[in-house]
C-alpha cells in the first residue's frame, strides 16, 4: 500500500475547513479533483473515512486515520525543512494575545517549531496592550496585536479586520437595567471599545465579571452572568451574537496586526512570513 502525500494533504484539509469547497479553494484545486484523491485514499487503505453526509462527517477509521495523517504530514515537513531551509534557528521571541493563541494560534507554531526544529520559540501570553508596551522595549521579536491605527505604527503589518461583537448566552437576556458586563480588566482593547461605545450612548453599564483569563470569561458568559465583547472569528458555537440596537451599540472594528522589530534577521522574517500567509488564508 502506498499513500500519496497529496492525497493526505486534501484530506487533512478538508477536515480542518470542514468542506471540499473551502479545501480546494485553499490548495488551488477543483473540488472534483479533492473528492478524487480522497476517494483514491480510501481504496488504498481498504477503509472508508468520510460519511458524505452535508455536513460530511468523519467514520470511525477517518477519525484514528486523520490522526496518522497530521503526523505523517509533519514529519514530511519537518525533514523537507531541515534539508531546505537549513538556516532557520535560533531564538525568536513571541507575544500572542491568550485568546487567539487558545484557539488556534497555538496549533500554527505547534507545526512550525515541529518542521524547523532548531528554532526555539519563547511565546508569551498577555492583554494586547501590555504586549504592544513590551514590543516598543524590546522585549519581543514578533508580536501579535489588537489595533485601531495599525498605519500610525512603525514596522506593523495588518493581517485582518475582525468586526467585534457583543456576545452572550442562549438564555433569554433582558437588559432591564445596567448592561451587565464581563471583561477583561485595564487594558484591554475589547474593554476600551465597549466602554466607549456605551458611554457614547449614555448606556449604563457595570462589571459582573473580570478576568485576564479568556476561557474564565467565556465561562462567566455561558453561566448568564452578562455579555462579552468577541472578534467574530472567536465567538464559541455554543454563544450568540446579540444585534446592535438602542441598548448596544455597534462597536468599532480592530486590526489583527503583526508587529516585527526592525531587524531583517532571517529566521524571524521567516516566522513572520510563515504566520502572515497562514492567518490571511483562515
Amino acid at each position: 500500500m502506498t499513500i500519496d502525500i497529496s492525497q493526505l494533504q486534501s484530506f487533512l484539509m478538508v477536515v480542518d475547513q470542514g468542506n471540499f469547497t473551502l479545501a480546494a479553494e485553499r490548495l488551488g484545486r477543483t473540488q472534483s479533483a479533492i473528492s478524487q484523491q480522497i476517494a483514491r485514499l480510501e481504496i488504498a487503505i481498504g477503509k472508508k473515512l468520510l460519511n458524505r453526509t452535508k455536513p460530511f462527517q468523519l467514520t470511525p477509521d477517518g477519525d484514528v486515520f486523520y490522526r496518522y495523517a497530521r503526523q505523517i504530514l509533519d514529519l514530511h515537513d519537518s525533514a523537507l525543512s531541515y534539508f531546505k531551509e537549513p538556516d532557520v534557528s535560533g531564538d525568536i521571541r513571541f507575544g500572542v494575545p491568550e485568546d487567539f493563541a487558545s484557539l488556534f494560534l497555538s496549533e500554527i507554531l505547534a507545526h512550525y517549531s515541529i518542521t524547523h526544529p532548531r528554532l526555539h520559540l519563547n511565546i508569551e501570553c498577555d492583554l494586547t496592550l501590555n504586549l504592544y508596551k513590551r514590543f516598543k522595549k524590546g522585549e519581543f521579536d514578533l508580536a501579535l496585536v489588537k489595533m485601531s491605527r495599525p498605519e500610525d505604527v512603525p514596522h506593523a503589518t495588518e493581517m485582518w479586520s475582525e468586526q467585534l461583537l457583543w456576545v452572550g448566552s442562549r438564555r433569554n437576556l433582558t437588559f432591564t437595567g445596567d448592561i451587565p458586563l464581563i471583561l477583561s480588566p485595564k487594558p484591554c482593547i475589547y474593554r476600551e471599545h465597549a466602554l466607549r461605545a456605551l458611554t457614547q450612548k449614555n448606556i449604563k453599564w457595570s462589571i459582573r465579571f473580570s478576568s485576564m483569563s479568556h476561557a474564565s470569561k467565556i465561562a462567566a458568559v455561558q453561566a448568564g452572568m452578562g455579555i462579552t465583547v468577541l472578534p467574530r472569528k472567536l465567538v464559541p458555537k455554543n454563544l450568540q451574537c446579540f444585534a446592535s440596537s438602542q441598548a448596544l451599540p455597534p462597536l468599532d472594528d480592530i486590526q489583527v496586526t503583526l508587529l516585527q522589530n526592525n531587524t531583517n534577521q532571517g529566521p524571524i522574517q521567516a516566522l513572520s512570513d510563515y504566520i502572515h500567509e497562514t492567518l490571511r488564508q483562515r
